[in-house]
């Protein structure tokens, strides 16, 4: 078929789409959860559609036979960009976080719950890696992705509180914890050694 006037702009970036993507397909899956391997493919179809989503509705630099075209050839996907344009979905980063069906208790993805409102909670969605598309904390204001540097310091910063919860415990406490858990109680022969770092 003869492509649309505009393709030839467009084109390398989108053959560099299809390669990230057959790479993404195609990574070992070693040491991860079947969704995990997923994440990755969900993040470059964002990336490749917001792409398309950007250059006609917000630059304007392709016209609407070579977006049909995409449209129609499937590089792009339709329903995820006609929901862009809705409002509180302008970010959202796959249709399946909103897909009802797809969670055990019939309510959307967790992504799609403001990180304000998530208090100590910072994970990734299950379902495609997001871990926010609903309030724009992301880079240039798209979701928060597991990879991003706002998801390790989110980690970190848990981690720490963690650490300083249990380094206040009593021993005593920690024993009591320790037994309704059906933990056995750890040996502390003599008593604490001064200032032993783990």
């Amino acid at each position: 078929k003869r492509k649309p006037e505009g393709w030839a702009m467009i084109e390398s970036t989108l053959y560099e789409f299809e390669d990230r993507m057959r790479d993404a397909i195609n990574d070992p899956h070693d040491g991860k959860r079947k969704a995990e391997s997923q994440w990755p493919i969900h993040r470059l179809h964002w990336e490749r559609n917001r792409y398309i989503y950007d250059l006609f509705y917000k630059q304007g630099k392709i016209s609407r036979e070579l977006y049909d075209f995409l449209v129609r050839e499937k590089i792009v996907d339709a329903a995820l960009i006609s929901k862009w344009r809705k409002p509180g979905y302008e970010i959202l980063c796959s249709m399946s976080a909103i897909q009802k069906g797809s969670t055990n208790f019939g309510t959307t993805s967790v992504c799609r719950v403001p990180l304000a409102q998530r208090g100590a909670q910072i994970m990734p969605s299950v379902q495609t890696g997001c871990v926010s598309c609903v309030s724009g904390d992301g880079i240039h204001g798209g979701p928060v992705w597991w990879t991003d540097p706002y998801t390790a310091w989110a980690a970190k910063k848990k981690a720490e509180r963690k650490q300083k919860r249990t380094d206040s415990v009593d021993p005593e406490v920690e024993a009591r914890l320790k037994a309704l858990r059906g933990e056995p109680p750890s040996r502390t022969d003599g008593g604490e050694s001064g200032g032993g770092a783990l």
